[in-house]
Order: structure tokens, then sequence, then C-alpha cells
């Protein structure tokens, strides 16, 4: 929309992309797994398979300025870090050691000012990872099993200084409690602020691509809206909790609770009803009116400038996640004043509703938000069209193409059509997290087939495949200069990439060494 002439674009597009391999960092001894940039640019972390979190100092050309071995903390790994909004803090996600099939993780916050260790917060599942909510509170998860596909997901607001001595002060509070079917879980959690939406870095208007390719958008589920316009529901959907569901009449969930056991008393059930279908109908019918209702009016409006929205992956109908949730969180939510465990529930408010809920269909590997919080990208591997899941433990196959969708979150709708280039190889078992990052002008991301991908975000066009020797797990790019960005790979290996525009202007910057004809020359005069 800023262009100016043909010219100029092409210029853009061929001088400003960071394609150009200038440095290769080898600290790590195992893979490297995240990448995060600090708001001001001037450092950056990097997690890994080695246990260690690394702050490197961001100059003309990046030095190791610190590393926090977090083994004696019985970690396995660390596998995601976050700046707070002012840079004096530093999250670390982590993964403790443990069996195969363990899903117990933590979170620590580390002060820039001296590296010094300040708190450590439990994260369950572990690839919740943990977000920011402000310049000192932080978002963990925890995870209580109700039955074999059952579960609850608790998130918690944790202050990152948790060594007040106070009995009057709280360090932590419950945010939300998020009833889990058919084996799902909450994951991934991050934090969008509604006041940047006013001032976008850059609108996208792709009206005309998205008519012509109506047909491939994700289902949309406004959960607190009365209006059914443009919300078809796709074949075969899950309720979400919180969403009415279908009854015969005006009857209460507990008389629809015994009418069910009366129903399979007397043989009214159909046999082929497995184990699991019944835990989740029981559980569905249980919550019907256990469950506070969503917030109205979702999306962000002038008086809402000060709302924030906790976005995060689940899903309905199996265990690997395929759908996005998203929560308003409410300005009095955003501190942990209060009783510990929130505000006072009605018996029929035991668990919280979703108010916004994105379906993928198909497995989400990534996601990320656009600088001014206004879009969403999401990273995702496609089940196979029309597929029909009978058990929650065997979800289906997912494509080796990664289609990356981006999603408007003031109209909380899908855009244009999803980017692809990308491939992914891992099962559904195996499938691990992409990372993706996105500038003003370009978005990047990670993939199995050993580059690193830029996009433009204008065009839709893929710039640039940046190589590795294994996985690029993740990609950033600097705040301040979207003409560099950083790639992480299972190699071992960060490697920096600037634009040829600024290699150019380096290079200019440093002294020609004087030609070996003029030096003979000057000697013999001597």
């Amino acid at each position: 929309p800023a262009a100016v002439s043909w010219y100029d674009e092409f210029q853009r597009l061929y001088d400003t992309i960071p394609c150009i391999e200038v440095q290769a960092l080898k600290e790590h001894s195992d893979q490297v797994l995240h990448l995060s940039f600090s708001h001001s640019g001037c450092l950056f972390a990097s997690c890994s398979k080695d246990c260690t979190v690394k702050i490197w100092s961001n100059e003309l050309d990046i030095s190791l300025q610190h590393s926090s071995n977090m083994r004696p903390y019985n970690w396995s790994y660390t596998q995601f870090s976050q700046f707070n909004s002012d840079d004096s803090l530093l999250l670390v996600s982590g993964v403790f050691v443990g069996p195969h099939n363990s899903s117990s993780g933590e979170i620590a916050v580390i002060s820039m000012e001296n590296f010094t260790l300040l708190s450590r917060v439990r994260n369950k599942p572990y690839d919740v990872f943990g977000c920011w909510l402000n310049e000192t509170n932080l978002i963990s998860g925890n995870l209580h099993r109700i039955g074999r596909v059952t579960s609850c997901s608790v998130l918690w607001l944790n202050n990152a200084f948790q060594g007040i001595e106070s009995e009057n002060v709280n360090v932590v509070k419950r945010l939300f409690k998020i009833q889990n079917l058919n084996a799902s879980t909450i994951r991934t959690v991050m934090v969008a602020d509604c006041s940047r939406y006013d001032s976008p870095d850059l609108l996208l208007d792709y009206e005309e691509q998205l008519a012509a390719s109506s047909t491939s958008t994700c289902p949309v589920f406004d959960l607190g809206s009365d209006s059914e316009e443009g919300e078809a529901k796709p074949k075969q959907t899950a309720e979400p909790a919180g969403q009415e569901l279908p009854d015969d009449g005006d009857v209460a969930a507990e008389d629809g609770l015994q009418q069910l056991f009366d129903d399979i008393m007397e043989g009214r059930v159909r046999a082929a009803m497995t184990e699991s279908e019944l835990e989740t109908r029981v559980a569905e019918l249980f919550i019907r009116n256990r469950t506070k209702p969503p917030e109205p009016n979702l999306l962000p409006t002038d008086s809402s400038s000060k709302i924030k929205y906790l976005i995060f992956t689940t899903g309905c109908l199996t265990y690997s996640p395929h759908q996005i949730g998203i929560k308003r969180i409410l300005p009095h939510q955003m501190t942990t004043a209060g009783p510990v465990l929130g505000e006072e529930r009605r018996s029929d408010e035991f668990f919280d509703s979703l108010d916004h809920v994105i379906d993928i269909h198909g497995h989400i590997i990534g996601m990320g938000l656009s600088p001014d919080h206004r879009y969403l990208y999401v990273n995702s591997r496609a089940w196979p069209r029309d597929c029909v899941i009978s058990d929650p433990m065997q979800p289906p196959p997912i494509a080796e193409e990664i289609d990356l969708h981006v999603f408007d979150l003031k109209t909380m709708k899908e855009v244009k059509r999803a980017l692809r280039a990308h491939r992914a190889y891992t099962p559904n078992e195996e499938c691990f997290f992409i990372f993706l990052d996105v500038s003003r002008d370009f978005v990047a991301s990670g993939a199995e087939d050993r580059h690193g991908y830029i996009w433009d975000r204008h065009y839709n066009i893929c710039l640039a495949k940046l190589q590795h020797d294994n996985v690029v797990n993740s990609v950033a790019f600097s705040p301040v200069e979207q003409e560099l960005l950083l790639t992480a790979s299972d190699d071992a290996t960060i490697k920096v990439w600037r634009s040829p525009r600024t290699v150019r202007v380096r290079h200019a910057r440093k002294p020609r060494p004087r030609k070996l004809l003029f030096s003979w020359l000057m000697n013999q005069k001597s």
C-alpha cells in the first residue's frame, strides 16, 4: 500500500531481504530450539538441548555475553525465552528430566541486570511455554487429569518477584480454568495487546483474494455472539467448552446425565459407543451448567484499549492441537492482587469458556504475532479433507507441506490465502514446534527441510531460502532492523543473515587495504 513505484518495490524486494549469511555462532553444543530478541534489539537469547540459555550482545559483530546452565535445577533442556516489555527480565521455559511420556516443565525468570535467577514456576504441560502479561507478571499452566481423555487446564498469573516477604501480597493468582475433552490440552500461550490495533504497522487488504479462495478459509466460532452469520461448522466438530450442546427440550444438565445413564442401562444407547466416547459425553453433560458463559462482544472497541487477548492452541477432537482458543483478559485480571483462586464463582461457573475458537483442520506447529499484534500467523500441517476422527488417541495423518495461515485479530477472520513453500516430515506423535516470526514487511519460518524461509507480507511470495545442515527450529527478526534475521537449527548453529544493502554499507565503512603495488613503490622510495 505504501509503494511509490514498481522500481522501488523491486529494489526493496531485492536489496532489503536478509538473505546473506554474515556470521555463524557455534557456542551451543546441541540442537538450538528457540531465539528471541529484546525489544531494544540490543540483546537476544537462545535456548538449546544442551540445557543452557545464552544471552548475546547484538553489536556489529555478535558476541556471547552470558550463559546459564539449567541442569542443576533438574531441567532436561531449555525450549523458549521471552524478554519482558522493558527488557529488564528474561522468561526462560524448560522441560524437566523424567520419563519419555513426562509432560512437566518449569519457567525461570532471570534478571538482565546481573543475570541472577529471581524465581521458578512449575509449568504443565511444558509446551504451554509461558509468556509475559505485563512487565512483572507472567502466565504459566497446570493440568489436572479427570479421566482417560478428559482434563482441566488451569492458567496462572505469577509475579516475577516471588521473594516478597509479606503475607498480605499475593505472588500468584488463578486466571482461568478450562475443561478439555478428547485428550486435548491448552498449549503455546501468548498475549495480544488490543491497544495497538488503532495504529497498525501494516494494514493487509486481501478482500479480493479472500473472496477468490473463500472455500479454503478456516471456520471461526464467536462463542460470545448471538449472530450465526458466516459461522458454519465443519462436518465433524465437538462442542468447545461453554457452547450450548443440543438437547431435547429444556432438560437440565443433571437430567440429561441421568437420562444418559438410564439409556445405557436399558440398552437404548448404540452398542458401538467406546469408553472414550462415553467419557466425553458424560463430561459434556456435566459441564453444560458448570461453565461461565463467554464474554459478549469480543471484537475490540474504543473502550477496550486496555484489554488483552490470551491466545493458545487447543482442540476438541483429538490430542493434537488443531484449534486456536482466544480468551479476553480484563484490566482487573492483570494483577495478582485479590483472592488466589480469582473472583468468587457460583456453582454454575466452575469452568471458564472460550470467547473465540478458530478451527485449523490440521496439526498446529507454530504461531506468531505481527509487531502491531493485529495479525496472527499460524503454521499448520493439514489433515486429509473430510477425515473422520473416531479415536481421540489416533489423530489423522498430517501433510508434509506446511500451511502458514493469517488471521486478523480485529475482525477474527482469515485475511489471505495460506503461504506455502516450507515442509515437515515427522508424524503426528513426533511432531514438534517450528517457530516463526513477523516483521513489518516480512514473515519468516523454520522448516524440517533444512531451510529457513522468508515471505513478503504484501505479495504472498516466498523471497528467500536460508540453508542449514539440519532442521531449522526458530527464526527471529531484529525488532528495530528487519534487515537482520537469525535462524537456529538442529545443527547446533545460529546463523546471522543480513540484507545485500546492509552488507554493502558495512563493507563501505571498513578501511580499504592499501594495494600491493602502491606499498611496493613506497618501500622503494624509502
